[in-house]
């Protein structure tokens, strides 16, 4: 029998899990997290060896769960918000994912993320420009959210009027895979009627464009697949909110860290500035450090063996990526924050058939948002104050705020 325990990242490890994790990964790198309700996985080996098995593994059930029971008209909407047995790309297991996901691949080419690359410099310039006229500003909200939240939207062709409401969909789905037992149901349900708000914006959109297509994703899904290969206005439709949520929520945490880690280090942001380090390795380490996604659940569908713990079927996992990137037995994975060794391996786009889909398109924006602080903001530095802290939204790791001066 294996001990449980209180690995609790909404409260006692918010700020700083990897510690609780080093210390137990060392003697007990599967162990039992009740909070949780899984089987939390600490070795990068034992990870890989899961998400390659998708025989035995199934990502269907990967998202968090709410920690009491929902009410049921608010369990209903948010079983059903993408629509009726809607199953994103994340969430499908084989066969049916390999079809999706060749679809979705297209969309993410490294020919297409260059030729979007104009649009992601006019987007950070435009921001950075704005913050620049400030002393002192919250990076989080000034710049990271607005930047990830509109690059993604401009790459699907969501419009404008749109960014604002999708932010506010996106926060409420998390919301809702966050609840815990002393949740007002009211607020419960104010968010699973965004959320009902959120897919019939979908299906709306994805209607305009297959009738009327334009240069944007929804476009392209419906209209220049590969080899003549599209998907269903509806299958599209239950992509767009996972495109949005996860293309601008990442994608803001990780420059958020890696501002953080970089502007607390001894060179401090200079070092970006005079090219001591380089971007892409700055943008690396952060996704080593600090992985903006902790971790992603897996259910095993038979009995299996995880790092010498049998696991019956059913068993949840929570693969603890971030964790991953700090694996003491790896030389790759050093404890600190040191962006100029070349250290960086990490698990932050996942591994195996789920391998995020736009890692490519994403590792570009990161950097030409660092490129882009680096040339406007020479003196950057943190702002006096208190450290800042994470959100209570695990396995996503999010910083409330980031107070920083020029």
């Amino acid at each position: 029998m294996h001990e449980v325990r209180s690995f609790d990242p909404y409260g006692a490890h918010r700020d700083d899990p990897y510690s609780f994790l080093a210390d137990i990964g060392e003697t007990e790198p599967v162990f039992y997290a009740p909070l949780l309700g899984a089987w939390c996985v600490t070795r990068r080996e034992d990870m890989v060896a899961v998400l390659r098995d998708d025989q035995s593994f199934s990502a269907r059930d990967h998202n968090p769960r709410p920690a009491a029971a929902l009410p049921e008209d608010v369990s209903r909407m948010f079983r059903t918000w993408r629509g009726a047995d809607a199953v994103a790309v994340g969430s499908l297991d084989p066969p049916e994912h390999a079809r999706v996901r060749e679809v979705l691949n297209a969309g993410f080419t490294p020919a297409r993320v260059r030729a979007f690359e104009p649009t992601i410099r006019a987007i950070a310039t435009d921001l950075v420009e704005r913050a620049a006229v400030l002393t002192e500003f919250d990076f989080i909200s000034a710049f990271a959210v607005p930047y990830a939240l509109e690059v993604i939207c401009r790459r699907l062709g969501v419009p404008e009027d749109y960014y604002d409401r999708c932010r506010t969909w996106s926060e409420q789905r998390i919301e809702l895979m966050m609840s815990q037992s002393n949740a007002d149901p009211e607020r419960l349900r104010e968010f699973a009627r965004g959320l009902m708000d959120f897919g019939a914006f979908a299906r709306s959109l994805v209607q305009e464009r297959l009738a009327a297509p334009q240069d944007d994703l929804i476009s392209e899904l419906l209209h220049d697949g590969k080899a003549g290969r599209t998907l269903t206005a509806d299958e599209v439709s239950v992509q767009v909110p996972t495109l949005i949520f996860a293309g601008h929520m990442t994608c803001a945490e990780a420059l958020g860290t890696i501002l953080y880690q970089q502007l607390q280090s001894p060179g401090g942001w200079a070092e970006v500035v005079d090219g001591t380090i380089a971007v892409r390795d700055l943008v690396e380490e952060g996704l080593r450090f600090d992985s903006p996604l902790a971790g992603m659940y897996r259910t095993a569908v038979r009995d299996v063996v995880v790092g010498g713990v049998h696991l019956a079927a059913g068993s949840r996992l929570l693969l603890l990526y971030g964790a991953a990137g700090r694996d003491s037995r790896s030389r790759a994975c050093p404890a600190a924050f040191s962006p100029d060794s070349r250290s960086a391996t990490h698990l932050a786009f996942g591994h195996g058939i789920h391998f995020c889909l736009g890692a490519g398109f994403a590792r570009a924006e990161l950097e030409i948002a660092v490129e882009a602080i680096a040339a406007r903001m020479p003196g950057l530095t943190l702002a006096p104050g208190q450290p800042p802290h994470h959100r209570p939204v695990f396995p996503l790791r999010a910083l409330t705020e980031l107070r920083v001066r020029q």
